[in-house]
């Protein structure tokens, strides 16, 4: 089975600390790598974390503060020297293009991997491919900065008590998949009959940004919602000065949108200790966890039949 999870590459806001590295995000799901916001110091970040960067298969990019986007460049450059053959995709605000032009030709190289990059310009639906819908949401930082959700595919999920009630099994199974009815004796069995659909998890990412509505709608249901909050509660006039989050308000995010599991990150680097985020979350969404570098926080999958 391959892995669902998320590893945390760095949990730190602006200014990176002794024990926090700039941010950086890797959800390992479906055989695939989503990277989200490489700070500087990523590459070496999954060195620690023992995770070959090859892994990566596509990357968000949610603004481009250099916290945020920094170490792309040598990302890119670290999946070229290794040559990899699948595509890699990048996601990014469209009017970012020439910061994203930058960091890709940041030195001299010989571009080998294939980048196929996706400027993102409108709210709402970037990319449907099959295994991942991918959605983008504006957000208010000051800078035009997007929220992510990630969607997989919904599966059929065959009931085998079922199955064994109507005398279906081996090939009647494909035929019943592929024609949607089979028969068995004067009996029409349809699909309906015998399976349900498991929809598919959604990962919701938010970073840097005031409260607001779309971040509430990004992170619709969400079964991991990873989420800035640069401050604690004491300080939260810092907090809309700079267009950030408390804890708190990441919190009454997650609870107003239905998430299910709230990530916390993006500490500004002036906190020590982290529980105290942790608390103030919790206060108002239970189901809340704090990042720290190369934590790893399980994606399970959701497998549970709608009533």
């Amino acid at each position: 089975m391959s892995a669902r999870d998320l590893t945390i590459l760095g949990c730190s806001s602006q200014q990176p600390t002794r024990f926090r590295n700039h941010g950086g995000y890797l959800l390992r799901w479906n055989n695939e790598g989503l990277l989200f916001d490489p700070g500087e110091g990523t590459q070496r970040q999954f060195i620690f974390a023992n995770i070959a960067p090859t892994v990566v298969s596509r990357i968000f990019i949610s603004h481009f503060h250099g916290d945020h986007c920094l170490g792309l460049g040598s990302i890119l450059m670290r999946l070229n020297l290794d040559n990899v053959t699948h595509q890699i995709h990048c996601y990014y605000p469209a009017s970012g293009k020439k910061y994203f032009d930058r960091l890709r030709y940041c030195s001299i190289y010989h571009e080998r991997i294939h980048v196929v990059e996706h400027p993102v310009s409108q709210p709402g639906l970037v990319e449907n491919d099959g295994t991942f819908k991918i959605e983008a949401a504006f957000l208010e930082h000051g800078v035009e900065n997007i929220g992510w959700r990630i969607t997989e595919a919904n599966t059929r999920k065959f009931e085998d008590e079922k199955l064994l009630k109507f005398g279906i099994k081996g090939p009647m199974v494909k035929e019943l998949q592929e024609k949607g009815v089979v028969k068995i004796g004067d009996k029409r069995v349809t699909l309906e009959d015998v399976s349900w659909i498991r929809h598919g998890d959604s990962f919701a990412v938010v970073i840097d940004t005031l409260p607001c509505q779309n971040a509430i709608d990004i992170a619709k249901d969400a079964t991991l919602f990873l989420c800035e909050s640069t401050y604690a509660e004491e300080h939260h006039e810092l907090a809309r000065l700079h267009n950030h989050m408390t804890a708190k308000q990441a919190a009454a995010i997650a609870k107003q949108a239905g998430a299910k599991t709230l990530i916390l990150t993006h500490f500004s680097a002036r906190y020590q200790n982290l529980k105290i985020f942790e608390q103030e979350a919790r206060t108002i969404f239970p189901n809340t966890f704090v990042a720290d570098d190369l934590e790893v926080f399980q994606f399970p999958k959701i497998n549970t039949k709608p009533n």
